[in-house]
């Protein structure tokens, strides 16, 4: 540092450290290396140490950090190794906020670059800090509007993927360019991202016009019943019973994930639904096998299915997904997903009964145009087992009781046998025990 900034009040010191041979007498206490320095901006001595700055030719110099005004400097002697301790009366400060080298023939000016790029680091960080504080108070807002949680997450997720794309949420039309350019997003991502800039907007009273992402209508993925149990039945005993949960009651994840133990009664087999999307109630009845797979698992909780999130439930769901797949060598099964479940049920249920207000009641559906699409479904899929029927004839009380339990229709009419006779149409499963009685 330069006279008056190492610490040295009297620059006559640097005459008396001075001897002829250019050497310093340690010796002496007036030339001794200074402990602290002084902040060249302030003279505060409060100073922390910042690190050493590596030169060319081997040396080192001291870098500090004022705690009082925030300014950066550096020693002006190099500390070389296996070098006695001079006073470099010829260094000066290069820089005002970064380190500086010593002034040699090889060394490079910096400043201006540093300064600059120090500069944009600081303002990017706290753009990213402000925009950090704004998507969270975009996601409590959503929640005192009363928004699912699960939407609340995914609208927050995709406002941040935005900004990792290199959106600006306070320009809207940087945010419509930037959805346009993500390629690996289908339209209906991209659509969801516009609602969620939506509501982004409406809170901060940003005005735009969104864009229009039309999500192309496809047909879901419906498995096989044996591949749908096949996967109940390789999986851990909670993801099983939560698995065959959904096979039975056509429930969402999330209604099935916060069923209640007070919604189960194993005495009368039944378990009430309540509703998401603003869906109706629903009650069903269930089977053995799933009452006593729900009967099995520990009562810990109010809730009958005791994972953290729902998330840690649909990781959990993936990692034995996969290794089931991998097992049974039958890739179909990685096109399960816990609401393939929902799309199975109701196209058996169609399937079974040619009822759509039936099955719009199973599902809870409030409009009936959500539920035509099992129509389609069902005359696709089973369109060469339509009008093919299992017949059983039951010759006593029991055997019929068991054929109706079942699902067999009576067929009425008089038969000389003296047997009943009933009918059910053919299922996709290959070897049910239904068809087997």
């Amino acid at each position: 540092m330069v006279e008056g900034e190492a610490g040295f009040q009297d620059s006559g010191i640097l005459e008396k450290a001075s001897p002829k041979d250019g050497k310093l007498d340690k010796s002496n206490p007036l030339v001794q290396p200074p402990k602290q320095s002084f902040c060249p901006q302030c003279r505060s001595n409060r100073l922390y140490k910042d690190g050493l700055r590596y030169l060319s030719d081997g040396g080192t110099i001291q870098r500090w950090l004022c705690r009082d005004c925030g300014y950066r400097f550096s020693e002006q002697r190099p500390l070389q190794k296996n070098q006695d301790w001079q006073i470099n009366t010829a260094s000066t400060l290069l820089s005002k906020r970064q380190v500086c080298e010593l002034l040699t023939e090889d060394s490079k000016n910096l400043t201006t670059e540093q300064t600059r790029q120090e500069i944009a680091q600081r303002e990017g960080t706290a753009q990213k800090s402000d925009i950090k504080g704004r998507i969270v108070n975009y996601t409590w807002q959503l929640k005192k509007q009363a928004y699912a949680e699960t939407t609340i997450k995914n609208y927050g997720y995709l406002l941040k993927s935005l900004v990792d794309n290199g959106a600006n949420l306070y320009d809207p039309e940087n945010v419509k360019e930037t959805i346009a350019k993500q390629q690996n997003w289908c339209p209906g991502r991209k659509n969801k991202a516009v609602k969620a800039y939506n509501l982004f907007a409406a809170i901060e009273g940003i005005s735009w016009t969104p864009p229009k992402y039309k999500q192309p209508q496809i047909f879901p993925f419906i498995p096989t019943e044996r591949e749908i149990d096949d996967l109940i039945a390789g999986t851990s005993k909670p993801l099983s019973a939560f698995l065959q949960f959904l096979k039975e009651t056509a429930a969402r994840r999330g209604e099935a994930y916060n069923t209640k133990w007070i919604d189960l009664d194993l005495t009368c087999r039944t378990i009430r639904i309540t509703p998401e999307k603003g869906s109706n109630p629903r009650i069903f009845h269930i089977s053995e096998t799933l009452a006593t797979k729900l009967g099995s698992l520990p009562r810990n909780s109010e809730r009958i299915f005791t994972y953290t999130s729902i998330y840690q439930l649909e990781k959990s769901f993936r990692r034995q997904r996969k290794r089931l797949a991998q097992k049974l060598a039958n890739p179909r099964l990685l096109n399960i997903h816990c609401h393939t479940f929902r799309h199975w049920k109701a196209t058996m249920e169609y399937y079974r009964t040619r009822d759509i207000f039936h099955v719009m009641q199973f599902l809870g559906h409030r409009k009936i145009e959500n539920t035509l699409l099992y129509i389609q479904l069902a005359n696709s899929i089973f369109k060469d087992h339509d009008d093919k029927y299992v017949c059983k004839i039951a010759k006593t009380t029991q055997e019929a009781m068991q054929l109706v339990e079942l699902g067999f229709d009576y067929v009425t009419g008089e038969y000389t046998d003296g047997g009943k006779l009933f009918k059910k149409r053919k299922s996709l499963y290959l070897g049910s025990s239904s068809e087997g009685l």
